[in-house]
């Protein structure tokens, strides 16, 4: 018999729904099998995931934010993501490393969005073809998700090699990645669930 974990026991009773943002529209990009392989990790522990994908969701060069469109007005694409974001519990970003930075896409995904990210935990699956696995790329991103209001957990999951790593379905050919997987969304579903938990009960400060 083991004692009651109540977090755990959320977490079964009322998942959290995780979104993944995945931001590359290269027509040869090999980071969506670490997308995918997320997606099926979060749905493996009982979350629910969502996978937002910048190919699939067409948004334009930023010029107008989503929150300088009227109510209704946004282009389509925008629009869903916005909902896909409002629904998220926290958010797992999916990063590439592109001469040392984000991918541009990934970052016009985020900043067309302010207060829709407010308070979102958020953690960085980052990678690249070479050995480092995208890490530089992560730092980076680590500034730009505090500026938009959304605490980092500091566990990071770098994939090297992902061309060998993972499947473009998302199937882990790896001896490391299930265990660091395991760690790192354990990490992210401890503080998504306080998060909500204090939303729920105090809502946030702005």
């Amino acid at each position: 018999m083991t004692a009651d974990n109540p977090e755990t026991d959320t977490a079964r009773d009322d998942p959290l729904t995780i979104l993944v943002l995945y931001g590359s529209v290269r027509s040869a990009r090999r980071g969506i099998g670490l997308a995918r392989l997320l997606v099926r990790a979060v749905e493996a522990r009982g979350q629910r995931a969502l996978l937002a994908d910048a190919a699939e969701i067409p948004l334009p060069f930023l010029d107008r934010m989503y929150k300088e469109f009227a109510p209704g007005e946004a282009p389509e694409p925008m629009e869903r993501l916005a909902g896909m974001i409002r629904a998220s519990d926290a958010v797992v970003v999916v990063s590439g490393e592109y001469n040392h930075g984000i991918p541009p896409a990934l970052k016009n995904m985020l900043d067309h969005y302010l207060e829709e990210w407010f308070f979102k935990p958020a953690g960085i699956a980052c990678y690249s073809a070479g050995r480092y696995g995208g890490v530089r790329a992560a730092m980076q991103l680590r500034m730009t998700l505090a500026e938009l209001g959304m605490p980092t957990i500091s566990t990071l999951l770098p994939v090297p090699q992902v061309q060998d790593a993972v499947s473009l379905e998302g199937e882990d050919r790896t001896p490391f990645l299930a265990k660091a997987l395991a760690k790192f969304l354990g990490d992210l579903e401890f503080w998504a669930l306080a998060a909500r938990a204090r939303k729920r009960e105090a809502g946030t400060p702005f």
